[in-house]
């Protein structure tokens, strides 16, 4: 769960120069934060979230907590869904992905609302463009979680000789 959310972090900050204008238009850790929470459930959803979102936070230029506190309620929930309903395609997963996505940009733009006492509306538009390239690159991260085994398998079966193979 660990190396999940510390590659999704290097993955985020690598990738986050090259957005446009330095802003994040998509959020690779919330990504890691709900896969471990599918994969391990709630508590490791927690976890995950309040690590990754507190990393993030002190990598990027916003308050320290927001992100790590909105993270760990994402991830939680995510579990809670992964838990209750049977979740095994990665299409699947990915609309887990979506709506975690909206719900974090929400509680964001609240917590934000709330700690600057003013109200800065809802920037819908920016909420759906996360939604989208969050939801692309947790689809091809979940096939490739899905077939990496697969392949690692049938690579060390290619390598095996054909003597110690059963034929049978």
């Amino acid at each position: 769960m660990l190396a999940t959310v510390v590659v999704a972090v290097v993955l985020q900050v690598t990738l986050a120069r090259f957005t446009v204008g330095g802003r994040w238009a998509f959020d690779l850790v919330l990504v890691g934060v709900v896969y471990a929470a599918l994969l391990w459930g709630p508590i490791a959803g927690m976890v995950a979230g309040t690590i990754g979102g507190l990393l993030q936070d002190v990598l990027s230029a916003g308050i320290v907590g927001v992100g790590g506190l909105t993270k760990t309620i994402v991830g939680c929930a995510a579990g809670v869904v992964g838990t209750q309903f049977v979740l095994v395609h990665p299409r699947a997963r990915t609309l887990v992905v979506a709506g975690a996505t909206i719900l974090h940009r929400l509680l964001i733009v609240g917590l934000y609302s709330l700690i600057d006492q003013r109200w800065f509306g809802v920037p819908w538009k920016a909420i759906l463009a996360e939604t989208a390239l969050n939801s692309l690159a947790a689809l091809v991260a979940l096939h490739a979680a899905q077939a990496l085994p697969g392949m690692v398998a049938r690579g060390r079966e290619s390598r095996r000789s054909s003597l110690s193979r059963r034929n049978w």
